[in-house]
């Protein structure tokens, strides 16, 4: 019988496993051991069909959150499986260089020690930023390894390490060379507390409670021939007007048709603009008169475009006002808005002034408003590089989980804008581009003209062929942007652009993506874009999207929340397994959020402590077998006679193939959560409520001589190994270290050779027995309703009592008449009796409790056995009580005020308590009958 020879080796004894799980202690253990044995350092030379997830990069400023643990829990089930599926497995690790959140840290230390960048340089400032690194940059990747997350450390990457810098210049160089990257001033989201240009992705829209100030705008030459003095305009940002250089209104509006030529007089600042007529204003939002802010707003920019109006920019690179801004430069923008107010107020052009909800762009890093800003910077083309994903997309390359993001990621490629890559940091890539500022003057301006090259040797040959011999060249300072670098991810970090490179030919494209819907724009259709261009190709197959971990009230966890659950004090309490197996569990279908439950007083979880207990469960089952397959000494590779196999041995080796199968479709296909609550219900009740329990008297038979006892011993001992052992496979991509514990300790083989890398159980189909299955769920209903009648008849545990099952479905009875052997023992039946309806018809009237399920009638014999008296006197009780707390139920719902006023969840609970009382009532009665 092969299929139950698990393995060759001899299980260890139960002594050798302690009597208490530590998680903590067993995780450290198994983490380092992985790492020693270089367990997940695969070769590209090895055999096996290649299977690769490169991580999605932490920032190295970041700590362990909750979302962190998720996504690795998410991870790690996946490659793990296909792992022990037999595939050669690269899961890469690394981390983001996080341009912003560095430089914003570093320039604060400096600033406590009265110190600027400008004032220490850029190398010198590079020099701490690497040195901050080295000493503090580590902290996420020793969380991440807490996890247990199986990735190869020894290929982890860095996206300012020396090779991945070279792809990022290499990809720019061949950007700009097909005319996808160029330079040009254009209106940007500008980041005044990082004083740097921030992309459209950065940016979070926040709803704000402000104001809607209206003014007046004088006719520059008086009153119209109409009569008309003046054009009311309203803003959310009066600073602004100082920039305005025209009054536009929609050329369909009748009302302002004779005026469109007119000029006004700008107040405050005593310009000539002229009203202009252009179809964006829409004329039935306020006054239908809209001021016209080119370099300050982006809708102004196109209609200043389109009618070439000039552009004045009033705000310094810090957010004060500059000259432009006349009285008012110097002043910061917000103490600018207040003056102009006044200002407006105190010469009369203010109108009135409104609140205003309304929402306002944020720095995400900055975490102050941003402003559209004229700025000289660097772009990337994106429709191009989108048509290309577009028709990947209609090939299903990549393929979403769920398949909706599929949509969200098309709907993005669509009207894209242009993306600005540069940023005015130091830390980060320098853009390679080099002014040859020897053709201004030495200066750099607007006009100064440059070179792109993959390095400064390069474009310096550039710039002699170019403009002679004696130029001089200086790279630009700016840095690009942090997602230019990330979208080469998945490839950079395998090696190109050496096409030569044994990994990147083994292993890309990447499998799997799995990241969070709230980086769809950010970083995956960026990844898409630049692989499509670079290399030809997608850079996954499958796209997981998978939802946030929200609080126990539901709530998105953030920072400025305030709500955040650290992971690592969970770990601390219950251990990394347990939490993994929780959040993964709670995942219901892929790409839906899920809720973890915290008490923030005790920091505890009822949902972590339920996967710790469940571990429990495990750890006390393995020592159960242990000792059991330990006395006389098991050796699991002795083959069995498949007739010697009970009913319930049929039964859980039905259930063993069926969750493997189902298991092994779940993995597959992203279904985690499913796979995680399949195992756990086959685990804790098939196998440590069930089997576990049935096997028992087999395991330690009275007459140890009989050689029946001694075949049934072994045959339960070989299906309790076979079983148990792969589970802990089945399990090991969801609680890696318990399991890789259980297992060793379960089979006695050496740390060499790992759970972790072994196959994947086979499915033995002949196994599969549904017929069975439904069979032993009415066995399994019938053991719970003589327990249930054991409890009304009062009982003790050790008192035995005739049982007698009635039936008239053949299959069901003989069912019952082969697991006598089992589960008479369990149910303490001194007699065990299976009829049919009229054979049961033909019996004696005796006092007994029945029961009934579906098709069975189950009939406890206690004449004799129990005080009738006493019985009848407690059922008397029950129903006493049953019928007035129905009553005060049934009252209470007829009250229309309750029924209409109370919360329905308090309503739907009142009338399902009703419903139970009156189930009660109606079965103690039917009890007091069948006594009778």
């Amino acid at each position: 019988m092969t299929e139950l020879n698990a393995h060759a080796g001899i299980s260890q004894a139960a002594g050798d496993l302690p009597k208490t799980y530590d998680p903590v202690g067993t995780e450290s253990r198994w983490q380092r051991v992985w790492e020693k044995t270089g367990a997940f350092h695969p070769d590209p030379k090895a055999s096996g069909e290649p299977f690769s997830v490169v991580i999605p990069p932490p920032n190295v400023t970041g700590s362990l959150h909750m979302g962190h643990a998720f996504n690795t829990a998410l991870i790690d089930t996946i490659v793990r499986f296909q792992r022990l599926k037999g595939k050669n497995v690269l899961c890469l690790p690394g981390t983001d260089h996080a341009s912003i959140a560095v430089q914003t840290i570093l320039e604060k230390k400096l600033k406590e020690k009265g110190l600027s960048r400008e004032e220490i340089g850029r190398e010198a400032f590079l020099e701490r930023a690497w040195s901050w690194r080295s000493e503090s940059g580590g902290r996420i990747v020793d969380q991440l390894r807490r996890l247990g997350y199986s990735v190869d450390w020894l290929r982890q990457r860095f996206t300012l390490d020396e090779g991945l810098s070279k792809a990022v210049s290499e990809a720019f160089v061949r950007l700009h060379e097909q005319g996808l990257i160029y330079r040009g001033e254009y209106l940007v989201n500008w980041c005044p507390a990082s004083q740097s240009a921030v992309s459209d992705l950065e940016v979070e829209m926040r709803e704000v409670d402000g104001h809607l100030w209206h003014f007046r705008y004088p006719f520059t030459n008086g009153p119209t021939a109409d009569g008309i003095t003046h054009l009311e305009v309203a803003t959310t940002r009066p600073e602004t007007m100082l920039g305005d250089v025209a009054v536009a209104v929609n050329p369909s509006d009748i009302r302002y048709q004779k005026l469109v030529g007119h000029t006004l007089t700008l107040p405050l600042v005593g310009r000539e603009i002229p009203v202009i007529a252009d179809p964006h204003v829409d004329q039935d939002f306020g006054t239908g008169c809209v001021k016209v802010t080119p370099a300050h707003d982006p809708n102004d920019f196109a209609i200043g475009q389109r009618h070439k109006l000039p552009q004045i920019t009033i705000l310094n690179k810090d957010g004060t006002m500059n000259d432009h801004a006349g009285r008012f430069a110097g002043l910061d923008r917000f103490d600018a808005r207040e003056a102009v107010v006044a200002a407006l107020n105190d010469e009369g052009f203010l109108v009135k002034v409104e609140n205003h909800s309304h929402s306002v762009p944020f720095s995400d890093r900055g975490k102050v408003p941003v402003e559209p800003l004229l700025s000289t910077q660097w772009f990337v083309r994106m429709e191009p590089l989108a048509d290309r994903c577009r028709e990947h997309l209609e090939l299903g390359e990549p393929h979403f989980v769920p398949e909706r993001w599929g949509k969200v990621y098309r709907d993005w490629l669509t009207d894209i804008r242009d993306w600005c890559i540069s940023r005015q940091l130091w830390w980060g890539h320098r853009i390679p581009a080099w002014f040859v500022v020897s053709e201004t003057d030495g200066k750099l301006t607007d006009e100064t003209p440059y070179v792109v090259a993959r390095n400064e040797e390069l474009a310096l040959s550039q710039a002699r062929n170019q403009f002679g011999v004696a130029v001089e060249i200086q790279q630009d300072e700016d840095v690009l942007d942090t997602w230019f670098s990330s979208g080469l991810w998945p490839f950079s970090t395998l090696g190109w652009p050496d096409e030569t490179n044994l990994d990147l030919d083994k292993w890309y494209p990447t499998n799997t993506l799995v990241t969070g819907f709230d980086i769809i724009f950010f970083w995956v259709a960026r990844m898409t874009m630049m692989a499509g261009f670079l290399t030809g190709r997608m850079p996954f197959a499958d796209v997981y999207i998978h939802g946030l971990v929200r609080d126990e009230q539901n709530r998105k966890m953030s920072k400025s929340a305030g709500n955040g659950i650290d992971p690592l004090l969970l770990i601390e309490r219950y251990g990394t397994d347990a939490l993994r197996f929780a959040l993964v569990r709670e995942v219901v279908g892929s790409g839906q959020d899920i809720r973890l439950d915290y008490d923030r007083q005790k920091d505890t979880s009822a949902t972590v402590e339920s996967a710790r207990n469940f571990a429990n469960k495990l750890w006390n089952a393995t020592r159960f077998a242990l000792i059991n397959l330990d006395s006389p000494r098991f050796e699991s590779g002795e083959e069995i006679n498949p007739s010697s196999l009970h009913l319930v041995d049929h039964w859980i080796l039905s259930r063993l193939a069926r969750v493997n199968r189902e298991t092994s479709r779940h993995y597959e296909n992203y279904r985690l959560g499913e796979a995680a609550k399949g195992l756990y219900e086959f685990a804790w009740n098939d196998f440590c409520d069930w089997y576990v329990e049935l096997i028992k008297p087999r395991l330690n038979p009275v007459e140890v001589s009989s050689e029946t006892a001694l075949v049934d011993q072994q045959v339960a001992r070989h299906i309790l190994f076979k079983v148990l052992s792969d589970l802990l496979v089945m399990l090991h991509p969801l609680m890696p270290h318990l399991t890789e514990e259980l297992w060793h300790a379960l089979t006695g083989v050496q740390e060499v050779n790992l759970l972790a890398l072994q196959p994947w159980p086979d499915i033995d189909e002949k196994h599969l027995d549904d017929g069975l299955e439904t069979l032993f769920v009415e066995l399994f209903e019938s053991i719970r309703l003589v327990r249930n009648l054991r409890a009304v008849a009062g009982l003790k545990p050790s008192q035995i009592v005739p049982v007698r099952f009635i039936t008239g479905k053949k299959a069901l009875a003989s069912a019952l008449q082969q697991a006598k052997t089992d589960m008479q023992s369990l149910i303490r039946a001194s007699a065990w009796e299976v009829l049919d309806p009229k054979a049961a018809a033909e019996k004696p009237t005796v006092k007994a409790l029945a029961g009934v399920s579906g098709e069975l009638q189950v009939i406890l014999l206690i004449e004799d056995l129990v005080d009738l008296a006493a019985l009848r006197s407690r059922l008397q009780l029950d129903i006493s009580k049953a019928e007035k707390e129905t009553l005060a139920l049934s009252s209470r719902l007829a009250n229309k005020n309750f029924v209409d006023k109370a919360p329905a969840s308090v309503v739907d609970e009142c009338r399902s308590k009703l419903s139970d009382a009156q189930a009660q009532a109606k079965l103690a009665r039917q009890r007091l009958l069948d006594l009778a």
